[in-house]
């Protein structure tokens, strides 16, 4: 048997699945070598730089390197040293919404010749369901068969440290020897376990971010009905969940955005033939308020002449990740009707048209709180006339 330099090998392993994933398991004391065609983004991981908001990311990375558990490499050779191989790749959707398999098999081309029988190939990432026992079946074509698993990640962005240990881990291997190869690589840092088919596993990930954003979606909803009747849904859940356990779980209104819940629900209502109704009406409502707002700020002022700023352009709050934000949905759609569309946020740093908080709120004659960050909690208006969905402000502002 090949003596292999690495326990894990992370690939894709720069970004915010992998990243977290290889510091966690390098705390552990395992060897761990990120794989990643991003240069730059290896480069700022090597300086010690986390490249993107992560709790407790800093100091484990600066542990990792100093240690030396952590190595980094642009080289697919470095698959071959490796015991354990940690996919971050998934099944993003095409231009007609249908799962779209290239990114994977192409991914897998290149990795081929560096693959042996020997080795333990985890897919993290969302997968279309389906897609490990096809992997399974397209590797074997190409006389490869190494145990093969799917093992979905289900932390919330910017926690992924502490969930990573915190949640259990679903575990399911195309074999018996596969799963149980992985169940043993995850208790290394004590998880519990739950086990599932591929198919089973690969459900239970696209139905967690489909009921949370359906969930969202229902808030959403009632947001628009409260609204459009002159009522304040703020005051509205919060007078029906006061000492009513059954519907503690009714959310506030906001955008329901960021890289999974929409795809996930999307992929999910494929998987069906669209016939998921209950998704395409949570798409339907999550991405209809956005133009909901726009024709209501509309309905009571001529845009034409007013300036609109957007507080918060993150998917989601005290976090930096822009990825399907709504904020840029409903900037995108101010810049037809608005005099001006100005933007700002604390946390985003690859945005150049972004201002400071001060000049926005100068410069604005509305303001749209976009994305509840702490940093507005406290927030002087100046006297402008702020639209706060979220009731994170206080009271709900109606429109």
């Amino acid at each position: 048997m090949e003596q292999f330099l690495y326990d894990i090998c992370v690939i894709g392993g720069a970004g915010h699945i992998g990243l977290p994933f290889a510091l966690v398991f390098a705390h552990k004391g395992l060897n761990v070598v990120i794989y990643d065609i991003n240069q730059s983004a290896l480069e700022v991981i090597g300086n010690s730089i986390v490249p993107f908001m992560e709790e407790g990311a800093d100091e484990l990375l600066k542990e990792a390197l100093t240690t030396k558990k952590l190595s980094l490499s642009n080289d697919p050779k470095i698959v071959a040293k490796a015991k354990n191989i940690v996919v971050t790749i998934g099944t993003p959707l095409d231009e007609f919404l249908n799962p779209e398999f290239n990114s994977i098999q192409n991914a897998f081309l290149t990795l081929l010749p560096y693959i042996n029988n020997e080795q333990l190939l985890i897919m993290r990432s969302t997968v279309y369901p389906g897609t490990t026992e096809w992997l399974a079946e397209y590797l074997k074509s190409m006389d490869r068969s190494p145990l093969i698993t799917f093992c979905p990640e289900r932390v919330v962005q910017g926690k992924a440290i502490s969930e990573i240990v915190e949640l259990p881990q679903i575990i399911s291997g195309i074999t018996p020897l596969a799963e149980e190869a992985a169940a043993k690589l995850f208790s290394l840092i004590d998880v519990e376990i739950v086990h599932l088919s591929p198919l089973e596993a690969e459900f239970a990930k696209l139905f967690s971010n489909a009921y949370r954003y359906i969930n969202f979606a229902i808030a959403n909803q009632f947001y628009m009905i409260c609204n459009s009747s002159g009522v304040d849904y703020e005051r509205v859940i919060k007078g029906v969940k006061h000492n009513y356990p059954r519907l503690e779980g009714l959310a506030s209104a906001g955008f329901a955005a960021g890289p999974c819940l929409l795809k996930d629900t999307m992929q999910l209502n494929s998987f069906a033939n669209n016939g998921f109704f209950l998704g395409q009406a949570a798409m339907n409502v999550n991405e209809g308020l956005v133009l909901y707002l726009v024709d209501r700020i509309g309905a009571k002022l001529d845009l034409k002449s007013h300036t609109v700023g957007l507080l918060g352009m993150a998917f989601k709050s005290n976090n930096d990740d822009t990825r399907s934000s709504l904020s840029y949905k409903m900037k995108k759609l101010l810049r037809f009707k608005a005099r001006n569309v100005i933007t700002t946020d604390p946390y985003v740093s690859n945005d150049p048209e972004l201002l400071p908080l001060e000049d926005v709120i100068d410069q604005s004659d509305i303001l749209v709180l976009c994305v509840p960050h702490r940093q507005y909690l406290q927030l002087d208006t100046k006297g402008k006339k702020i639209i706060d969905i979220w009731g994170y402000l206080g009271a709900g502002t109606l429109i």
